[in-house]
Protein backbone atom coordinates (compact mmCIF):
# COMPACT_ATOMS: atom_id res chain seq x y z
CA UNK A 1 0.00 0.00 0.00
CA UNK A 2 1.39 3.35 -1.05
CA UNK A 3 0.92 6.30 1.27
CA UNK A 4 1.63 9.92 0.45
CA UNK A 5 2.05 12.73 2.98
CA UNK A 6 2.35 16.33 1.85
CA UNK A 7 3.89 19.13 3.86
CA UNK A 8 5.26 22.62 3.39
CA UNK A 9 2.16 24.65 2.66
CA UNK A 10 1.46 28.01 4.23
CA UNK A 11 0.82 31.70 3.69
CA UNK A 12 3.16 33.60 1.40
CA UNK A 13 3.10 37.03 -0.21
CA UNK A 14 2.79 37.42 -3.98
CA UNK A 15 6.18 36.95 -5.58
CA UNK A 16 7.33 34.67 -2.79
CA UNK A 17 8.34 31.02 -2.79
CA UNK A 18 7.33 27.79 -1.11
CA UNK A 19 8.59 24.24 -1.32
CA UNK A 20 6.14 21.42 -0.88
CA UNK A 21 7.20 17.90 0.02
CA UNK A 22 5.49 14.61 -0.70
CA UNK A 23 6.86 11.78 1.42
CA UNK A 24 6.15 8.39 -0.13
CA UNK A 25 5.97 5.11 1.76
CA UNK A 26 5.20 1.58 0.69
CA UNK A 27 7.04 1.70 -2.60
CA UNK A 28 10.19 3.20 -4.10
CA UNK A 29 9.30 6.63 -5.48
CA UNK A 30 11.35 5.97 -8.62
CA UNK A 31 8.86 3.25 -9.61
CA UNK A 32 5.93 5.68 -9.51
CA UNK A 33 4.63 8.47 -11.68
CA UNK A 34 4.00 11.33 -9.26
CA UNK A 35 2.03 14.48 -9.91
CA UNK A 36 0.93 17.58 -8.08
CA UNK A 37 -2.65 18.75 -8.44
CA UNK A 38 -4.28 21.77 -6.86
CA UNK A 39 -7.80 22.79 -6.05
CA UNK A 40 -9.10 26.27 -5.33
CA UNK A 41 -12.42 26.80 -3.52
CA UNK A 42 -15.35 26.19 -5.84
CA UNK A 43 -13.13 24.91 -8.65
CA UNK A 44 -12.19 21.52 -9.97
CA UNK A 45 -8.93 19.90 -9.09
CA UNK A 46 -6.36 20.73 -11.75
CA UNK A 47 -2.98 19.41 -12.73
CA UNK A 48 0.06 21.56 -11.87
CA UNK A 49 3.25 19.53 -12.30
CA UNK A 50 4.43 15.96 -12.60
CA UNK A 51 7.36 13.62 -12.70
CA UNK A 52 7.44 10.40 -14.68
CA UNK A 53 8.71 7.15 -13.23
CA UNK A 54 12.22 5.93 -13.96
CA UNK A 55 14.28 8.79 -15.38
CA UNK A 56 11.96 11.30 -13.73
CA UNK A 57 11.16 13.48 -16.71
CA UNK A 58 9.15 16.48 -15.55
CA UNK A 59 6.17 18.19 -17.13
CA UNK A 60 4.08 21.21 -16.18
CA UNK A 61 0.81 22.98 -16.73
CA UNK A 62 1.22 26.11 -18.84
CA UNK A 63 0.05 28.22 -15.91
CA UNK A 64 3.06 27.27 -13.79
CA UNK A 65 5.74 26.64 -16.42
CA UNK A 66 8.89 28.61 -15.70
CA UNK A 67 7.88 29.22 -12.08
CA UNK A 68 7.49 25.72 -10.61
CA UNK A 69 9.96 22.89 -10.61
CA UNK A 70 9.51 19.31 -9.43
CA UNK A 71 12.26 17.02 -8.25
CA UNK A 72 12.75 13.67 -6.57
CA UNK A 73 15.08 12.44 -3.84
CA UNK A 74 15.23 8.67 -4.16
CA UNK A 75 17.17 8.31 -0.91
CA UNK A 76 14.46 10.08 1.04
CA UNK A 77 11.67 8.62 -1.11
CA UNK A 78 10.28 12.13 -1.45
CA UNK A 79 9.08 14.36 -4.27
CA UNK A 80 9.34 18.13 -4.03
CA UNK A 81 7.45 20.95 -5.68
CA UNK A 82 9.39 24.21 -5.67
CA UNK A 83 7.09 27.13 -6.33
CA UNK A 84 8.58 30.53 -7.17
CA UNK A 85 7.07 33.86 -8.19
CA UNK A 86 3.81 32.85 -6.59
CA UNK A 87 0.59 34.57 -7.59
CA UNK A 88 -2.74 34.82 -5.75
CA UNK A 89 -4.24 32.49 -8.35
CA UNK A 90 -1.82 29.78 -7.21
CA UNK A 91 -3.72 29.55 -3.93
CA UNK A 92 -5.49 26.32 -3.10
CA UNK A 93 -5.04 22.89 -1.61
CA UNK A 94 -2.14 21.07 -3.22
CA UNK A 95 -2.32 17.32 -3.52
CA UNK A 96 0.39 14.82 -4.29
CA UNK A 97 -0.75 11.82 -6.35
CA UNK A 98 0.96 8.65 -7.53
CA UNK A 99 0.39 5.98 -10.15
CA UNK A 100 2.14 2.70 -10.83
CA UNK A 101 3.04 1.32 -14.23
CA UNK A 102 3.66 3.54 -17.23
CA UNK A 103 0.58 5.64 -17.93
CA UNK A 104 0.39 7.04 -21.43
CA UNK A 105 1.65 10.58 -21.64
CA UNK A 106 -1.75 12.07 -22.40
CA UNK A 107 -3.16 10.65 -19.17
CA UNK A 108 -0.50 12.04 -16.84
CA UNK A 109 -2.46 15.24 -16.20
CA UNK A 110 -5.76 13.52 -15.44
CA UNK A 111 -6.86 12.82 -11.87
CA UNK A 112 -8.35 9.41 -12.70
CA UNK A 113 -4.90 8.11 -13.71
CA UNK A 114 -3.65 8.32 -10.14
CA UNK A 115 -4.76 5.77 -7.59
CA UNK A 116 -2.94 7.09 -4.54
CA UNK A 117 -3.44 10.54 -3.07
CA UNK A 118 -2.18 12.50 -0.12
CA UNK A 119 -4.37 14.50 2.23
CA UNK A 120 -3.38 17.86 0.73
CA UNK A 121 -1.62 20.95 2.03
CA UNK A 122 -2.99 24.49 1.90
CA UNK A 123 -1.15 27.19 -0.02
CA UNK A 124 -2.36 30.76 0.31
CA UNK A 125 -0.78 33.56 -1.69
CA UNK A 126 -1.93 36.90 -0.35
CA UNK A 127 -0.61 40.25 0.77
Amino acid sequence: QVQLVESGGGLVQPGGSLRLSCAVSGRAVSTLAVAWFRQAPGKEREFAAGLKRGMGTTYFANSVKGRFTVSRDNGKNTVYLQMNSLKPEDSGVYYCAAASGSPIVSSLTVTSTFGWWGQGTQVTVSS
